[in-house]
């Protein structure tokens, strides 16, 4: 493995580098347009369980939040990649392998959020290299930690810079994360299938991941798609309101964490069926496209506690 890519570089300085500081702005405006974007009442413009993220339902002060909307917090980090000393990559071979989500308190409506990135991990793959970041959002006012987000991204043609014949291989702070669970064999807890929208990448892309990836025909095909693909946490924020919707009761305070690993790719339009496993207090999940009969997704999502009707 080690060598076998074309890419020279030290990564004692990626891994000690500074990230600087960012702010992250939002109003309720922004949250609405986000569950929106990921598929909230797309079937049901009145669903009890979902009006409340883009509407006051009930006379409510302020709409609630999905927590899957924290991964917004880390957009601005993608585009400081290119100040990493010595690395050098090709953007349009970028992939999101993973993402891990913990969440500390219920996110507000609206604020400003501050976040610290760091490096969390490098590793020679030979043909790739992967590297993980680890992005904590504080609010801004109070100084109150909101949650930590953690990504995985493949390098495609940035590995081999191991100097030795062992791959280089360094990683921090993974007791947070468990191993990936495997699949059940079982039949699945329930199953939740739902059609995404030929304009969703379209949609979702508004919340602010304008990657052409995902939106120009000729950068898709460069890439070797036939056309634009969705982007994959918009599938993961799929995932995630079917298992509030169907495990939480439509309580999204109940996730504690999430964990996600991108498969493969969606393309607008296609169907999505998510199967879920109940193991104590921990989802296990798998999403399938129904028209390739294929998985593009799967994770877990660990609960602050289980519905009394499960």
């Amino acid at each position: 493995m080690a060598g076998s890519g074309n890419s020279e570089f030290d990564p004692e300085p990626v891994i000690s580098h500074k990230f600087p500081e960012s702010l992250y702005t939002y109003t309720e405006r922004d949250a609405a347009l986000y569950a929106l974007g990921v598929g909230a009442c797309a079937k049901d413009a009145i669903d009890d369980k979902e009006l409340k993220y883009v509407y006051h339902q009930d006379g409510q002060e302020f709409i609630q939040v999905l927590p899957t909307f924290s991964t917004l917090f880390s957009l601005g980090v993608s585009s400081q990649l290119e100040q990493l000393p010595g690395l050098q990559f090709d953007p349009r071979l970028l992939l999101h392998g993973q993402q891990y989500i913990e969440i500390y308190k219920p996110l507000p409506s609206h604020g400003c959020i501050l976040n610290k990135a760091s490096i969390a991990g490098l590793h020679d793959k030979g043909k790739a290299t992967v590297l993980e970041i680890e992005i904590v959002s504080y609010e801004k006012e109070s100084g109150e930690r909101l949650c930590m987000n953690r990504l995985a991204i493949y390098l495609r043609g940035a590995g081999g810079f191991s100097k030795s014949s062992q791959p280089y291989s360094y990683s921090r702070n993974r007791s947070n994360q468990s191993t990936f669970p495997k699949i059940p064999k079982s039949q699945p807890f329930v199953v939740y299938e739902e059609c995404t929208h030929a304009s969703q990448a379209l949609l979702y892309r508004l919340s602010g991941d304008y990657n052409p990836l995902h939106s120009d025909p000729m950068f898709a095909e460069i890439a070797g798609f036939s056309r634009p693909i969705l982007h994959g946490l918009c599938t993961l924020g799929f995932a995630v309101r079917a298992i509030i919707k169907c495990i939480c009761r439509g309580d999204q305070n109940m996730i504690k964490s999430i964990s996600g690993r991108f498969l493969l790719h969606v393309y607008p339009g296609e169907t999505l069926i998510t199967e879920m496993w109940v193991a104590g207090s921990r989802v296990i999940y798998q999403v399938k496209v129904k028209e390739r009969n294929r998985a593009v997704l799967s994770g877990f999502v660990d609960l602050n506690r289980l519905s009394s009707s499960l």
